[in-house]
């Protein structure tokens, strides 16, 4: 079907989470067995003797998706977020700061004992980060809170991998994609993490080879995950004939996009610091997302993404705080 003019440009489907930052060191990760570099979801007794145990931190609104809509609304785009927070006090500070950033944000929140979802994020001097998450309310997004006509009039529909592992979410995620193919939209896939590609391996290769993902994100080892193979390019080799767009990130080594077949490659753009990793992935794809909807070439796309990506990874958080714009006008200028 030919589908009409998109309302939004964009709308995503994730975790709403307050990011708690941190500085550390690898001896606090041995001591709690805290593999470091990797995302695991926590109890709420865990978050709370964590949380305890962390220096001084940093509180930022975060969660994989809406960090991606912030890159995307930074550089003009049109987008909107759903994710179920708590009616309590970071549910408050959520819902401001998406809204804040020209992002329409309609999930009612909900009443009751399950808090808003937090990350509880600890940072090493290699600027390595390690994530701690407990889902809270996030987990609980159920269908009915879908705008499914919201969804159907939007270009793409971004969904974060994360929220894939809870059951309520992965149901009203997969009527949102239902919601957006019958409408003629894209569907965007980001794999998040290698232990969310180990839980649910089979449903996102049926996704896949079902034709249900027209652009898939990943890095290095989710792809080889994804892939079941122990080399970046046999792996991408074998997911990509199976969806229009892949697009995997490789940290310094950069980052490629295979479409229609044809492999493109772009190096990691520089940055003279690195100072916290956190949101990398975010916001790659939302510098790829915000080029490929204003129809540039896939090496733009990329490349835009690498720069979206080395602004971030300059300082603390996972939201960008150089304006993307200017960046964007003097990397194409």
């Amino acid at each position: 079907m030919t589908a009409s003019a998109p309302a939004l440009d964009i709308i995503a489907i994730g975790n709403a989470i307050v990011d708690v930052l941190a500085r550390s060191d690898d001896g606090f990760l041995a001591e709690r067995s805290l593999t470091k570099g990797a995302m695991q979801l926590i109890d709420a007794n865990m978050a709370e003797r964590l949380y305890a145990d962390m220096d001084a931190g940093k509180e930022i609104s975060g969660g994989s998706a809406a960090n991606t809509l912030a890159g995307i609304a930074a550089l003009g785009k049109t987008c909107g977020f759903i994710g179920q927070v708590c009616d309590d006090q970071l549910g408050a500070v959520f819902t401001h700061d998406v809204r804040a950033l020209g992002i329409r944000y309609d999930t009612p929140p909900v009443k009751g004992d399950v808090p808003t979802a937090r990350c509880l994020i600890l940072v090493t001097p290699d600027a390595q980060r390690t994530m701690n998450t407990f889902l809270g309310a996030s987990q609980f997004l159920p269908e009915s809170a879908l705008d499914l006509d919201l969804i159907r009039s939007a270009g793409i529909l971004y969904l974060e991998g994360y929220l894939w592992d809870p059951e309520q979410p992965r149901k009203a995620m997969r009527a949102a994609i239902d919601a957006a193919r019958g409408a003629g939209r894209k569907v965007a896939f980001t794999l998040s993490d290698t232990f969310v590609i180990d839980r649910h391996r089979a449903d996102f290769a049926a996704l896949i080879d079902a034709g249900q993902i027209d652009i898939l994100f990943s890095n290095e080892g989710e792809i080889q995950s994804l892939a079941q193979i122990d080399d970046f390019d046999k792996a991408v080799a074998a997911i990509a004939p199976k969806v229009p767009v892949l697009v995997s990130t490789r940290s310094e080594k950069g980052a490629i996009a295979v479409v229609d077949g044809v492999r493109y490659e772009v190096p990691a753009a520089l940055v003279s610091q690195i100072v916290d990793t956190t949101g990398a992935g975010d916001l790659f794809a939302a510098g790829f997302l915000a080029a490929h909807i204003d129809g540039m070439g896939v090496e733009d796309c990329l490349r835009l993404g690498a720069a979206a990506a080395a602004e971030v990874i300059s300082h603390w958080g996972a939201r960008p705080e150089e304006d993307l714009k200017l960046i964007r006008a003097k990397l194409f200028r």
